[in-house]
């Protein structure tokens, strides 16, 4: 059995293309009798025609995959989609695409999309038509390999989804961490920062004190595509603040490590189930490394570590000593360092000590000109964004 999937076009008439093929005798052949035989209102399947009385070959089934309500929309699938589909599997053969051997040894199923406002014939017949030939060459060449899957997983945007969930996967980042507690300010704030995508908005425990988990959502508004971290420093009932913040929609929730074990465990447990990052703050803990291998233990480490200087201790020097040996647990642990940073100590915070985040607060949220500051950090990063020199087209 091959599995192949495409989308090509322009809504309303735009073609989303899933298949299946395989040999009669198969799987695949006993879906297609299936088919064939269990009808269901709406979604009536029926075999593909290049015209009336000439059925492709392999055989083809199509099954609507948006309910039929009335014979306008039947005549799109029985039309130019049912059409498109049988034409593009016959030039399948024709090209090499499928084998001509084996043409009356294999069965097709075709789910096609129809979108109930599509009128254009015509773009309905190219759309679907180029929509089921990719299709067919994908499940044919196995598209994709797992190596393109995992290259892609990250870089895009699902076209009907309408936004972008960010992941951490090309560090570094600037990180800025928004504490002041007011929520038109931060607002302001976050109105003026650059779109990039190194950037990584923090809900901070003040503001998140003061307003709650929901003003994620407010965040959002602004920067909808942002990563947003909520710095909960969550102490108990780790499994039920990871929920509150995945429920909240950040992608991020701050534990402390000051917290037991078993909080922290159950934390970073509930936040990946739920696909977020979990990340362990080292606020006035001298030492993260023991608890870190404890968690090691468990098979719970964090996804972040951010080794943390208190405001109150911005006197005192950076622990950043540990940092090849927290990275040394896991090549898939990146650390953020917070605590004073400025412009001229992003180099050797990077650079010098292995660092992934800068966390900066109030060196950009209190600057005269908040978007200036942020580039000034941003172009410290020293790094491109993504893929802005590159052109996408199938995927």
């Amino acid at each position: 059995m091959l599995i192949g999937e495409a989308l090509i076009g322009e809504e309303p008439e735009l073609a989303h293309v899933d298949l299946i093929i395989g040999d009669k005798e198969g799987p695949v052949g006993q879906a297609f009798a299936t088919g064939m035989t269990q009808l269901s209102t709406g979604h009536t399947p029926l075999l593909s025609v290049i015209r009336p009385n000439l059925l492709t070959k392999p055989a083809c089934l199509i099954v609507p995959k948006v309910t039929v309500k009335n014979m306008e929309q039947a005549a799109r699938i029985f039309g130019p989609a049912q059409a498109a589909v049988a034409k593009a599997v016959a030039d399948a053969v024709g090209e090499g695409v499928l084998p001509k051997e084996k043409a009356d040894d294999l069965v097709i199923v075709v789910s096609v999309f129809i979108h109930p406002d599509a009128e254009d014939y015509n773009r309905i017949y190219r759309y679907n038509y180029g929509a089921t030939k990719l299709a067919l060459t994908r499940a044919m060449d196995g598209f994709p390999g797992i190596e393109t899957v995992l290259e892609e997983k990250d870089r895009g945007t699902h076209a009907i989804m309408g936004f972008k969930v960010s992941r951490l996967w090309d560090p570094p980042y600037l990180q800025v961490a928004l504490d002041n507690p007011n929520i038109e300010q931060i607002l302001g704030v976050i109105g003026a920062l650059p779109d990039s995508d190194h950037l990584i908005l923090e809900a901070g425990t003040p503001l998140i004190k003061r307003y709650g988990v929901d003003v994620i959502a407010r965040l959002r508004e602004v920067k909808p595509n942002a990563f947003i971290v909520a710095d909960l420093k969550t102490l108990d009932t780790g499994n039920l603040e990871a929920r509150m913040v995945s429920d909240a929609t950040a992608d991020a929730v701050v534990i402390s490590a000051l917290a037991p074990i078993s909080t922290i465990e159950k934390a970073i447990t509930e936040a990946h189930k739920t696909g977020i990052y979990a990340v362990i703050d080292t606020l006035n803990l001298d030492d993260p490394l023991p608890k870190l291998r404890e968690l090691k233990k468990l098979g719970a480490l964090p996804d972040v570590v951010e080794l943390h200087r208190a405001i109150d201790s911005e006197d005192t020097e950076h622990q950043w000593g540990s940092i090849p040996e927290i990275k040394s647990l896991s090549d898939k642990i990146l650390i953020a360092v917070a605590g004073g940073i400025r412009a001229d100590t992003i180099g050797v915070a990077l650079k010098g000590a292995g660092a992934d985040i800068i966390v900066v607060g109030r060196a950009i949220t209190n600057a005269k000109d908040v978007r200036q500051a942020a580039e000034m950090f941003i172009t410290g990063l020293a790094t491109e964004e993504i893929d802005q020199f590159r052109v996408m087209t199938d995927f």
